[in-house]
Order: C-alpha cells, then sequence, then structure tokens
C-alpha cells in the first residue's frame, strides 16, 4: 500500500474568503461538493488545501485526508492496529471509499481511496 496525496482540511464558515484568499497564492478550485471545497496548485496539482462547513456523511470533519492506492489494505492495518476508527469503511456517492481513524495526536485522519 501506498499513500498517494496528503490534503489538509480546515473546517470553516468562510468557504468562499478562504477560496478567494489562496487564490491570492495561486491555488485554483478542482473540487466542489457544496459542503467540501478543494483548491490545487495548477502547476502542482497534487499541491491541495480543502475546506469544509461539515463532513456530509461522518460525525467530524476530519483533520486531513490521506488518499492511498488500497484503503482495504490501509483499514486492515489500522483495525489491526487497535487504533480508534473513527467513521466506518464505506462508499461514498462521490466516487471514494472511506473511513476516517484517530492518530496518536488526536487528530482525525480520512483515509480515501477512488473506485
Amino acid at each position: 500500500m501506498a499513500a498517494r496525496r496528503v490534503v489538509p482540511n480546515i473546517q470553516s464558515a468562510a468557504v468562499q474568503e478562504s477560496r478567494e484568499f489562496y487564490g491570492l497564492l495561486g491555488f485554483e478550485e478542482v473540487m466542489n461538493h457544496g459542503w467540501i471545497v478543494t483548491l490545487a496548485s495548477p502547476s502542482s496539482p497534487q499541491a491541495q488545501i480543502s475546506f469544509m462547513t461539515s463532513d456530509k456523511t461522518a460525525p467530524v470533519a476530519p483533520d486531513m485526508s490521506v488518499e492511498v492506492d488500497d484503503v482495504d489494505a490501509a483499514y486492515a492495518a489500522v483495525r489491526d492496529s487497535g487504533a480508534e476508527i473513527v467513521h466506518p469503511l464505506q462508499d461514498e456517492e462521490w466516487g471514494v471509499r472511506r473511513f476516517f481513524v484517530r492518530d496518536p495526536n488526536g487528530r482525525v485522519v480520512n483515509v480515501l481511496g477512488h473506485h
């Protein structure tokens, strides 16, 4: 299993203002589901940041997202380690399979794979 990208997720009531501010630093909108907006650098598309009002299907907003090439293997490894699963492994309507886990620092990590 390999990590493909890491995206900080910032819970925000100022999504539009954040989009405009980070636009000043060269970021452009690459995804907008209404409740979450992801911005990326056109010259380096893996450089991303997301802003969300709240998570659509989970009880908490994650602090970061980690995209992996095998989310089922990641889930098994994390579960077997005894780490706290905050949101169960499931397929989402927007084309990802994901789960949330709490890291040793108390941060909630959205681990996902596209399908």
